[in-house]
């Protein structure tokens, strides 16, 4: 008889227990029976043997044996069609008790808007993260070709040309910079090799020394100023496109970002050691949360872009943490 389970979910669930104790219990109870005959077998045909050997007469053999050894397989055999009927009926309650349609939808649903709402934001950390590394890895390569640089041709404020055009010390810097750095595409003074930002028309410009290098990023050089080999004394921008010319936002703060040169080297601007645009609180917010254009220092300091997640005055969206160089590096 098949199992109905109109009873509800409780009596859904002793039938269930019924048939979870035939599964696990009867098998038993065939090996415990099947013991038994072996041992009764032995047992009978022991006293035959030993009532043989003690009489020398081989009737007894046929005396002695029961009856009841020979019914306990046919007990076997009807507890085994007893069990293939139940587990058959059984096969009936998983029926009832499967998913249905609807309530899979329902499920694949939950989980639909779970990841809709969770992926962006992974997505957006793994990507800050990937940029990140990869700026760092630009600002090392930029650091070590300007030190093997001044190596080769002594610090750059002795040999960089003096006056008001800036484009003969673009040039000379480009050129020199590039024989340590592994560069893919050298468009000099043409177009080709970066992209214009909000303040500076850096992809048009004829007079910025501009190249590819080998990753895919792109470099361009503006030596504004004379240097004069005084101190740190700024003389000199470098604007890095992580992405390239044909990339990404073409933005400060996303994927570019600026370095300053000066007679010690390269250094990411608006760091804490860029004392014009971002050593204190008050110039990270107006020149880094404001403008996003002197955040390379925050990024490779803290390793991260948090500061496109801020108002103008550091505050992070939905929280209260307000980010400054001291007590509060990322919005998390």
């Amino acid at each position: 008889m098949y199992l109905e389970f109109r009873g509800g979910v409780k009596s859904a669930c002793s039938k269930g227990f019924e048939c979870l104790k035939v599964f696990l219990f009867t098998p038993i109870c065939f090996l415990s029976e099947l013991l038994s005959v072996n041992r009764e077998q032995a047992s009978k045909e022991n006293q035959v043997n030993c009532c043989a050997n003690a009489h020398n007469d081989r009737a007894c053999h046929y005396e002695e044996r029961s009856d009841e050894v020979i019914q306990k397989p046919h007990w076997i055999a009807t507890k085994i069609r007893d069990f293939l009927a139940m587990t058959k009926n059984c096969s009936m309650f998983a029926k009832a008790i499967a998913f249905t349609l609807a309530e899979t939808l329902i499920v694949m649903g939950v989980i639909g808007v779970v990841a809709a709402l969770t992926l962006p934001n992974l997505n957006s950390s793994t990507g800050d993260k990937e940029k990140i590394a990869k700026l760092k890895k630009i600002y090392s390569n930029l650091n070590d070709a300007y030190g093997r640089m001044e190596a080769i041709y002594g610090p750059a404020c002795s040999w960089l040309p003096a006056g008001s055009d800036s484009k003969p010390r673009n040039k000379i810097m480009g050129e020199r910079m590039s024989d340590f750095l592994k560069i893919s595409k050298n468009c000099g003074f043409s177009q080709g090799c970066a992209t214009d930002t909000p303040d500076l028309k850096l992809g048009q410009s004829t007079t910025i020394y501009k190249m590819i290098l080998a990753d895919g990023s792109s470099l361009a050089y503006n030596i504004y100023n004379s240097p004069t080999c005084s101190g740190d004394e700024i003389f000199g921008n470098l604007f890095v496109d992580i992405d390239g010319p044909n990339k990404g936002a073409n933005s400060y703060g996303k994927d570019i970002f600026l370095f300053r040169a000066n007679s010690e080297g390269v250094y990411p601007a608006g760091g804490m050691n860029d004392k014009s645009n971002g050593a204190t609180d008050e110039l990270l917010k107006q020149n880094c949360f404001v403008k996003h254009q002197y955040c390379t220092g925050w990024a490779i300091e803290n390793g991260n872009m948090d500061y496109l997640k801020v108002d103008s005055n550091g505050k992070c969206n939905n929280s209260s943490i307000i980010l400054n160089w001291t007590t509060n590096s990322t919005c998390k």
